[in-house]
């Protein structure tokens, strides 16, 4: 991988990085679930973009990278709100803002994002309806909507705990406007993303979707590398 500048520095408390040299073009970039703001993804996005002389913003989301310690909590009301601080920081920085995310860092980018004046949208495998993803979780583990507003949070198996606050304001707000021309990279055996959500999703705001055969929502494998690699040279 080419040898490019990174700042490291903080916005409001938000562990950032800077890629790249000066510009008045950026990125910013949102990771996705377990991830951190210097992951693979990420660092393949600024290693291409860059050289066409753009920068990268990339952060860390609540308990994620370097603030796994910290007590704010990785609930959408949060990273919704510190989405909108890392945006006002790149509108006093570039003349031109367009975006990358991932997973569950598009979900809330859709929030986040929805009227802001943003070039284009990359998204990998993006998580684009979050309620039925809670939903499907409720079900997998025998909770019911009665029981998880009695306890408010109960923790699951696989690690991410179900919170009554972070369901209700998911259904308080529906993903009902995006207006952004987006790119959709999305592997044809995410189960955490159906394939008829993205495809409504698609539909119904004009997006282009290219779907790797085979490949499920995380995308990590040499030859899936690659093809993000391809991808963001081919529409970026």
């Amino acid at each position: 991988m080419m040898f490019m500048e990174k700042e490291r520095f903080q916005i409001h408390g938000i562990p950032s990085v800077l890629w790249g040299k000066p510009s008045e073009k950026g990125f910013i970039a949102v990771h996705g679930s377990q991830s951190h703001k210097m992951d693979q993804p990420i660092a393949l996005l600024a290693e291409n973009v860059c050289a066409r002389g753009y920068q990268v913003l990339s952060f860390d989301l609540p308990e994620h990278g370097d603030r796994k310690e910290q007590p704010t909590l990785c609930k959408v009301q949060n990273c919704v709100e510190e989405l909108g601080i890392i945006l006002q920081y790149a509108k006093r920085n570039w003349k031109h803002i367009r975006l990358f995310a991932n997973s569950m860092g598009a979900y809330f980018s859709l929030l986040a994002y929805a009227g802001a004046d943003l070039e284009g949208a990359w998204f990998l495998s993006p998580v684009v309806d979050m309620q039925r993803i809670i939903q499907n979780m409720m079900g997998w583990f025998h909770v019911t909507e009665q029981q998880l507003q009695e306890q408010q949070i109960i923790p699951t198996p696989i690690g991410q705990a179900l919170y009554w606050d972070y369901y209700c304001y998911v259904k308080a707000h529906p993903v009902d406007e995006w207006g952004i021309p987006t790119h959709i990279l999305y592997g044809s055996g995410d189960d955490l993303c159906e394939a008829d959500i993205i495809s409504e999703f698609v539909k119904r705001f004009s997006c282009e979707l290219e779907t790797v055969q085979g490949a499920e929502h995380y995308f990590h494998t040499p030859e899936q590398l690659q093809i993000l690699d391809r991808w963001i040279k081919n529409t970026v």
